[in-house]
């Protein structure tokens, strides 16, 4: 007979909506004060007392063991403590269930060795945006494949970095689930609280720590997040794009962890990107020649840093290419280099009512890189491939090849002779055929 053990945790409304929807993974964006940990550690001890698996293996992990320790061990304690039999661990910051021997322990982020070759059948990233991204990819994600474990993100929102990269995933993929939760609707900090707090903050903290504005954290981004969604989320019909000029952009991979692109603009209307990984310059030459073969762009600019290689074998079977070295001389001389001016002219051309396609890695990208003013002629610069790595994100690749459709100025070719007069065929166009 099963005995009932009141555990004294009553939760609030959105906690308890919580606690109905997530999903095996989930990502839950929630200003300060929500109770985002008191809510973290009773889904671990729930999934910890119904589990059946043998030797149940559950974490809470944040940045850092000494932080887990004082916010998550506590409240662990605290809603473990009515349990009969239930067994702590100091030292190793674990509870031990005697019905099922299953365990909760607490990690630190910074430490990712002491989480290699464990298997998790569910686990607690809290904070997430202070992580950095291999943490989740290289080791959490692997210990949770054996027993299809589950995860839990949970955060307040700190710029541009893994956290909104899984929050606008979980948004769109099937079997994730994605919420997010502001003061100013929830009611959790009361009206007068609320005001008070607002006093002696910036607006940049406010929109950060209560409204939960992933943008809000960078004052120096170029692009922000609210930007992008509008322009994922625009329709235009073709015959407000049709007689602009065709540009295709390319990027060409660096590093092995790095992206080739290939992504097609036509005036305001920007198209799915094809990306690419681990391919060499000549199969990239052969992708590139079959997209400006069906597409016929009327202009093709290609990254010359890395796709020499590409650009010489293009221009051998008889392609008209134009190499554009993002650190090269740009035609304004207000931007440090021609990779800054290309940025700029993009953010333009979104602010213009440029659309691209709902695409997750081309929209976090374009969120990503900050700007600065260098010199003492206060150029505006742009934030480095190598900067933005050191930062724990991926270059980004597939904005930089959108970028590259704006390296120079295109006026469009005949249309007669260049696209066979089919008026049909440009209105049922399909970007990759």
């Amino acid at each position: 007979m099963n005995k009932v053990v009141e555990i004294g945790y009553r939760p609030h409304f959105f906690q308890n909506k919580l606690h109905q929807a997530i999903r095996r993974f989930s990502v839950v964006v929630a200003h300060r004060r929500f109770g985002k940990t008191v809510y973290a550690v009773n889904t671990l001890i729930a999934a910890a007392l119904r589990c059946t698996k043998k030797n149940p293996q559950f974490a809470y992990i944040a940045p850092y063991r000494n932080q887990a320790k004082a916010i998550a061990w506590k409240e662990i304690k605290k809603y473990t403590q009515m349990i009969p039999g239930i067994e702590y661990s100091e030292a190793d910051l674990k509870v031990i269930f005697p019905h099922n021997n299953a365990e909760i322990r607490l990690y630190g982020a910074d430490n990712p060795d002491a989480l290699r070759g464990i298997y998790l059948d569910g686990c607690v990233l809290d904070e997430v945006a202070d992580m950095r991204p291999e943490v989740w990819g290289e080791v959490v994600r692997p210990a949770l494949a054996d027993r299809k474990g589950w995860a839990l993100f949970i955060g307040t929102p700190k710029g541009i970095n893994m956290f909104s990269e899984l929050y606008f995933h979980a948004l769109e993929t099937p079997g994730w689930y994605a919420a997010i939760f502001r003061a100013s609707e929830t009611g959790i900090i009361d009206d007068e609280e609320l005001e008070a707090m607002k006093q002696t903050m910036t607006e940049s903290q406010i929109a950060q720590e209560l409204e939960c504005d992933f943008s809000a954290a960078v004052d120096n981004v170029l692009i922000n997040v609210n930007q992008v969604q509008a322009a994922a989320g625009k329709h235009l019909d073709e015959t407000e794009f049709h007689r602009a000029p065709r540009i295709l952009g390319v990027d060409v991979a660096r590093y092995g962890d790095d992206r080739s692109v290939i992504i097609k603009r036509q005036g305001l209307a920007a198209f799915e990107p094809k990306i690419m990984r681990d391919v060499d310059n000549m199969e990239l030459a052969s992708i590139v020649a079959k997209h400006i073969d069906m597409w016929k762009p009327d202009a093709t600019f290609i990254d010359a840093g890395r796709g020499e290689g590409v650009i010489d074998r293009l221009r051998q079977l008889g392609y008209t290419i134009i190499e554009v070295n993002f650190g090269g001389k740009p035609m304004d001389d207000r931007f440090s280099n021609k990779r800054s001016e290309m940025w700029s002219d993009m953010a333009d051309w979104l602010k213009a009512g440029g659309a691209i396609p709902n695409h997750q890695e081309l929209k976090t990208d374009l969120c990503v890189p900050t700007f600065s003013y260098k010199n003492a002629q206060g150029k505006f610069a742009l934030e480095s491939k190598d900067s933005i790595k050191d930062r724990g994100m991926k270059s980004p690749d597939v904005a930089d090849a959108l970028a590259l459709t704006f390296a120079f100025p295109v006026a469009p070719k005949d249309y007669d002779s260049m696209r066979g007069n089919s008026h049909v065929a440009e209105t049922e166009f399909d970007p990759w055929g």
